[in-house]
């Protein structure tokens, strides 16, 4: 395989990046908004964010080994 071809396959691979970062911003964002309206429920809230900033960072995972084995294999 070409190398070029490899590097324009990684740097596809790593747009997924861009959807992750702006979910884990509106999961954050809207967890403090939530936060903020209602104080009781911060530890929950807290949980939830965690584990969405968690689940959503996945994406962003995934996306950098597809373009570690585009580049390397």
């Amino acid at each position: 395989m070409d190398n070029g071809l490899r590097y324009i396959g990684a740097g596809i691979a790593m747009l997924g990046v861009i959807g992750s970062g702006i979910g884990e911003g509106r999961i954050c964002a809207h967890a403090l908004d939530g936060m903020a309206r209602n104080p009781e429920a911060t530890s929950s809230l807290r949980g939830t964010m965690i584990l969405g900033c968690a689940i959503d960072e996945t994406t962003g995972i995934y996306s950098l080994i597809v373009a570690i084995l585009c580049l390397f294999i």
